[in-house]
């Protein structure tokens, strides 16, 4: 079906450098003929909505589990805008990064946030997906004003001015329909490689525990170990406390966090949370961000081969092991001066299947933390060394074919999620026609969902996207 896509017969200069040629009965109109602005308040009894960047308009209740952002339900909202079901809003602050998108709900918003209506017949959901793509993005940076961009706000007036492509009614819903059969279906291939990589996991892990609680040897006298989520383990394996085996020492962060004077030089690497959960590697190899010679006096520097471990926010308890120098920020703790009879791909082995026990011990009620003190104190089983060795080359064997596995399913979602990206952007501003597509395509019941709601459906939002209704910019989760 996605092959037998061509463009259209004959195009047009829209003369707006964003949209590039169209179809040549496709209208260029501005914004202000196509929307009118929503400014309806005191309905502070509806239920709070938000925008996302990934996920377009959803209810906050949503983006708060999670998530640690905080409730803003007491508030007061009278000054709140409504959004009714077709509505579009947009986030003034984020809206060149995409944070815009039709609202399946009704409910209200923000008053930093901007609320249109489609004129006439025109189909929201066509809007929806051209107001979503890169290059509108990039359109609405040109028209957003302010200092910095933290500060860029596209205000009203100049969403007004902005130029958008018009097909004829009847296509814009033959691309929405389109799109909506092309979304089941690959929300259908997305969720079978989800269930692919959730199975793989599962096995994994499954792996990694035997051998790091029970060893490799299934004959093995065992005894109690006295933890409970431990349960029996070789009785000639030691049980101590990680402060026993080494030093726990947290990182520093120079503040203010950003500042030029401490950050994007040329200095150390800068180790940060999302550095260390970005990927599932054993490994560290590089960072994005470096920290200037200022910068890496204010902070505290670790070593090649530091065992690390992520000890706040929601993904708190991950290892990783640096191979590079670098520096640390206080949501990362390191193990110094480990001792010779330990080997520190056997302990990052441990602590991966210790995750889910440190995030019940600490107070998920609150920001999750966890200090050097909980670590420190915290059991572990030690083989002796030999045993350790084997145990990480077994575990390494066997669980490598599974992690190439798993990488490139996920590698095939995130293809799939730029193909779509692409597909978008080429249909919806005419590049390619899907009319006789759109017309042949089977009757299929409507489906209430939408591919945005694949999207981090297993780990919610995205850290970098959570958003704050008092003020329309997101809460960047950067624990620096």
């Amino acid at each position: 079906m996605i092959h037998n896509l061509k463009p259209y017969p004959t195009y047009k200069d829209s003369g707006v450098p964003w949209l590039g040629k169209i179809p040549v009965h496709w209208n260029v109109l501005p914004n202000r003929a196509l929307f009118d602005e929503v400014k309806e308040r005191d309905c502070a009894d509806e239920q709070l909505l938000s925008v996302t960047i990934s996920k377009g308009v959803i209810r906050q209740s949503d983006l708060l589990t999670n998530s640690s952002k905080k409730d803003s339900s007491n508030e007061d909202k009278t000054n709140y805008k409504l959004v009714r079901p077709g509505d579009i809003t947009y986030n003034k602050m984020r809206a060149w990064q995409g944070a815009v998108g039709v609202s399946k709900y009704r409910g209200i918003v923000s008053p930093a946030y901007v609320v249109v209506h489609p004129r006439g017949k025109q189909n929201a959901n066509y809007f929806h997906y051209l107001l979503r793509t890169p290059d509108f993005a990039k359109e609405a940076e040109r028209w957003s004003y302010g200092i910095t961009s933290d500060q860029w706000s596209l205000r009203p007036e100049h969403f007004k001015m902005i130029y958008c492509s018009l097909p004829p009614e009847d296509e814009q819903f033959a691309i929405v329909r389109y799109f909506d059969h092309t979304d089941r279906r690959i929300r259908r291939y997305i969720r079978s490689k989800q269930k692919l990589i959730k199975l793989l996991e599962e096995q994994k892990q499954a792996i990694i525990h035997q051998s790091v609680t029970c060893g490799l040897d299934p004959n093995v006298k065992l005894k109690p170990s006295g933890v409970e989520w431990l349960g029996d383990v070789p009785e000639h394996w030691n049980i101590t406390q990680i402060q026993a085996l080494g030093r726990v020492v947290r990182g520093s962060s120079p503040r203010p966090a950003g500042s030029p004077v401490y950050f994007h030089g040329n200095g150390k690497p800068w180790i940060t949370v999302g550095e260390i959960t970005k990927d599932s590697d054993i490994y560290l190899y590089s960072t994005s961000t470096r920290l200037t010679q200022e910068g890496t006096l204010h902070s505290r520097s670790i070593d090649i081969g530091t065992l690390l471990l992520t000890n706040s926010g929601a993904t708190l308890g991950i290892p990783k092991i640096s191979c590079i120098k670098g520096c640390i920020n206080d949501g990362v703790a390191a193990f110094l001066n480990l001792r010779s009879d330990v080997n520190k791909e056997y302990l990052y082995f441990y602590w991966a299947r210790q995750t889910i026990h440190l995030k019940a011990w600490v107070d998920l009620g609150a920001q999750p933390n966890l200090n050097t003190q909980i670590i420190g104190g915290w059991p572990v089983l030690v083989p002796p060394i030999e045993e350790q060795n084997q145990i990480v080359n077994y575990v390494k064997l066997e669980t490598g074919l599974i992690s190439k596995a798993i990488k490139e399913a996920e590698s095939e979602i995130s293809l799939l999620h730029e193909y779509r990206k692409r597909l978008i952007a080429d249909v919806v501003t005419g590049k390619l026609d899907v009319r006789e597509e759109a017309a042949n395509l089977p009757e299929e019941s409507q489906a209430t969902e939408t591919f945005e709601d694949t999207i981090s459906e297993d780990n919610g939002l995205d850290n970098d996207e959570i958003e704050d209704d008092q003020t329309g910019e997101l809460e960047k989760e950067v624990l620096a």
